[in-house]
C-alpha cells in the first residue's frame, strides 16, 4: 500500500458495541440469549412507531425527505421552537461527528468528562484535535470547575454527556447554571442528553434546551434510540441556535435519515403512554437491581439513566465471559477504566432475574 493515510486517524480505536444476540448464539452455540449490553429499551417500539414504520415500508423506493421536515416541525413544536433551530442525524452519533467536523481544526482542544461516551474522542481525533480529559468526581459525576479550570487558548468544544453514559450519574440544574455562566461564548458546549427521559430528578435536572435559548454557543442533542426504542433505525436530532444549526447542516449529507425512521420517529415522539410505560419499567428495574446487588454486598452506582454500573470486586472481563456463557450479554467496565465493574442495562423483569441468578452462581464460585 503506497498511498499514505491521515495521520489523525491512527489515534483512532474502532468502537466495540456491545456483543450482538446472534453472534453470541454462533459463538456459543446456544439459543436463548438475552442482552443487557448496550442500553435499548426492553419494551420495543411502541404500537405507534411499528405502524409508522410499516406503512413507510410500501415508498421504499423513493428517496427519503433531505431535509426530514416534518420530523423538525414535531420536535419543534414539543420544544416550543423553530424548525431552523433543529437538525436531524443519523442518530446522535453522526451529530457528534458532524459538529466535530464543523469547528474542530487540528489541535483545537475538545474538553469531555473521563470517562463518558467514547464517541466523541473518535469525532475530534478524526479531525486531528487534540482530548482534555477531565476525570469525575469522586461520587462518579462531571467535575465542572474542572472543567472550567481546563479551557485554554485551544479549547473550542466543551462536552457534557447528563446523565453519563457509562457511569448514569447526573450535575444539576444549579451546578450547570453555574458552570455555563462561565464558559467563553466562543467555545460551543454540547449536552449530549441520550438518557435524559429516564432522569428522576426531584427537579434537579435541567434539559439542556433550556440553555440553547439564552446562550447561542450551547446545543443540546438528543436521540430516539433509547426510550423511544428505535436504536435500530438510527435517528437523532440537536437543537441550537439558528446559525449553529445552518453551519453544522453545511457538513450534513443528503437524505442522511432515512424515511422509515423519520416516519417512526414522528409517531414515537407523540406516544406518550410507550414513554410513560418505558420509565415506569425502568424504574421499577433499578429498584430490583438495587436491592439485589445490597443484599450481595456489591458496591453500585446509583443512576439517572437506563443502565447500571456495578462492582463485582473481580476482573470484568472474567465475569463477562461467565455471563455469556450462560446467554447473559453485559458490558464489560475495563474500557472505561473501571475493570471491576460491569455495566448492566436495565431490562424486562425476567431479565433482570435471570442476570441476578447468573451472576450469584458466578460470584460464588
Amino acid at each position: 500500500m503506497t498511498v499514505k493515510n491521515r495521520d489523525s486517524i491512527m489515534s483512532i480505536k474502532p468502537y466495540v458495541p456491545g456483543k450482538p444476540i446472534d453472534e453470541v448464539k454462533r459463538e456459543l452455540g446456544i439459543d436463548d440469549v438475552i442482552k443487557l449490553a448496550s442500553n435499548e429499551n426492553p419494551l420495543g417500539p411502541s404500537e405507534a412507531a411499528k405502524g409508522a414504520m410499516l406503512e413507510a415500508a410500501c415508498n421504499m423506493h423513493i428517496y427519503p425527505d433531505g431535509s426530514s421536515f416534518y420530523l423538525k416541525e414535531a420536535i419543534a413544536k414539543k420544544y416550543n421552537i423553530q424548525t431552523e433551530n433543529v437538525i436531524i442525524g443519523n442518530g446522535s452519533d453522526e451529530l457528534i461527528k458532524l459538529i466535530a467536523e464543523t469547528y474542530v481544526n487540528p489541535e483545537d482542544e475538545v474538553v469531555i468528562g473521563s470517562p463518558s461516551f467514547s464517541e466523541y474522542i473518535f469525532a475530534t481525533h478524526l479531525m486531528g484535535g487534540k482530548i482534555v480529559s477531565v476525570p469525575l468526581t469522586a461520587d462518579n459525576r462531571f467535575d465542572l470547575a474542572g472543567m472550567i479550570a481546563a479551557i485554554t487558548e485551544k479549547t473550542k468544544v466543551i462536552i457534557i454527556c447528563n446523565p453519563n453514559n457509562p457511569t448514569g450519574t447526573m450535575v444539576n440544574k444549579q451546578e450547570v447554571n453555574a458552570f455555563i455562566a462561565q464558559v467563553p461564548e466562543h467555545i460551543l458546549v454540547v449536552f449530549d442528553s441520550a438518557y435524559a427521559e429516564y432522569a428522576e430528578d426531584d427537579g434537579q435536572y435541567e434539559s439542556g434546551s433550556t440553555y440553547v435559548i439564552k446562550y447561542p454557543n450551547v446545543i443540546e442533542l438528543r436521540t430516539f434510540s433509547k426510550i423511544y426504542a428505535l436504536a435500530g433505525l438510527r435517528v437523532g436530532y440537536g437543537i441550537a441556535a439558528a446559525e449553529t444549526i445552518a453551519m453544522i447542516s453545511r457538513t450534513r449529507e443528503p437524505f442522511n435519515v432515512n424515511a422509515m425512521a423519520q416516519a417512526a420517529a414522528i409517531a414515537a415522539l407523540q406516544d406518550i403512554t410507550h414513554v410513560e410505560q418505558s420509565r415506569k419499567v425502568n424504574h421499577e428495574g433499578k429498584k430490583y437491581l438495587y436491592d439485589q446487588f445490597q443484599q450481595m454486598g456489591l458496591k453500585y452506582i446509583p443512576t439517572h439513566a437506563n443502565f447500571i454500573m456495578v462492582d463485582v470486586e473481580k476482573d470484568s472481563k472474567e465475569v463477562f465471559q461467565a455471563l455469556m456463557a450462560k446467554g447473559v450479554i453485559v458490558r464489560t467496565g475495563d474500557i472505561f477504566g473501571m475493570p471491576t465493574y460491569l455495566r448492566v442495562t436495565i431490562g424486562l423483569p425476567e431479565e433482570n432475574e435471570r442476570f441476578i441468578k447468573a451472576l450469584k452462581e458466578i460470584l460464588k464460585k
